[in-house]
């Protein structure tokens, strides 16, 4: 196990940052932008640079992994800053209560209980973690566990997940024949959404268009939010293709010519 003095540059390293964030967000020469930021307003960075830290880590560009886990890591600091300064916590308490989590959801490594597969390992945390929040795992009603997941992950990851703890406790069509009947039934019911109803209608019917899809994948042992991501890559890629064809602006070009810059973008 590591063991960090006072005077080590991880340390010393943190504490820098720490005294940077505080300055930015001091009202004595700080930052006006920093000074007007709040934990709501901050969000959306901290979705952003999560992603960001995931695309890195696929690309393989270790200086690449290493500034954007610097900036998610700014973000953890400066959330924690601002709520310092309304006395709710601090990155120490932040720091201690994951030290514990760790320590406590670990007993095969802290403690003298005995584990012989990753199984039984995650059987233990999810157990340890329901006494934590006072569940019953036999008894506790898995909509809860859904509602979590449905507020707290992406749309699609959060589909997937849900579906899959719903099919393990027997919510489950027969056969992938009866997957692919509700998928066409729901696009079905979208059209005519599209056609006779409200917009809140036609966004419902389109969210049980994506839901039956996202089942139609966990059949297939497919990841959605990868087959989309790649496909977001793909048409890009294509597009960069496609105006490097153009002698001229894209809004210039009908639509016929620029189907059939796609077409030969598709190919090259």
């Amino acid at each position: 196990m590591s063991n960090f003095t006072p005077d080590s540059p991880v340390l010393s390293a943190m504490q820098k940052l720490i005294e940077v964030v505080a300055k930015l967000r001091s009202p004595d020469g700080g930052c006006p932008w920093d000074l007007a930021q709040t934990p709501e307003s901050l969000t959306p960075y901290v979705i952003e640079e999560a992603y960001e830290v995931v695309d890195a880590i696929r690309s393989g560009d270790k200086s690449a992994i290493a500034e954007e886990l610097g900036d998610l890591l700014l973000q953890v600091i400066l959330q924690a800053q601002i709520a310092s300064e309304s006395n709710q916590f601090s990155l120490t308490e932040i720091a201690n209560g994951i030290t514990e989590k760790l320590i406590r959801r670990h007993p095969h490594v802290f403690g003298d209980v005995e584990v012989s597969s990753i199984d039984e390992v995650h059987q233990n945390w999810e157990q340890i973690k329901a006494a934590e929040k006072g569940e019953n795992l036999e008894n506790s009603y898995l909509s809860a566990k859904l509602s979590r997941i449905a507020r707290i992950l992406p749309p699609i990851s959060a589909t997937m997940k849900i579906s899959k703890k719903a099919a393990a406790v027997g919510f489950e069509w027969d056969s992938v024949e009866g997957v692919w009947d509700k998928f066409w039934e729901e696009i079905a019911e979208f059209q005519y959404a599209i056609e006779h109803e409200d917009k809140s209608r036609q966004e419902s019917e389109l969210g049980d268009i994506l839901f039956a899809l996202i089942n139609v994948a966990r059949w297939y042992d497919l990841d959605p939010s990868v087959a989309l991501q790649e496909t977001n890559h793909r048409f890009v890629k294509r597009f960069s293709k496609v105006e490097a064809a153009c002698d001229r602006p894209l809004s210039d070009y009908t639509i016929e010519e620029l189907e059939s810059l796609w077409q030969k973008a598709k190919t090259l």
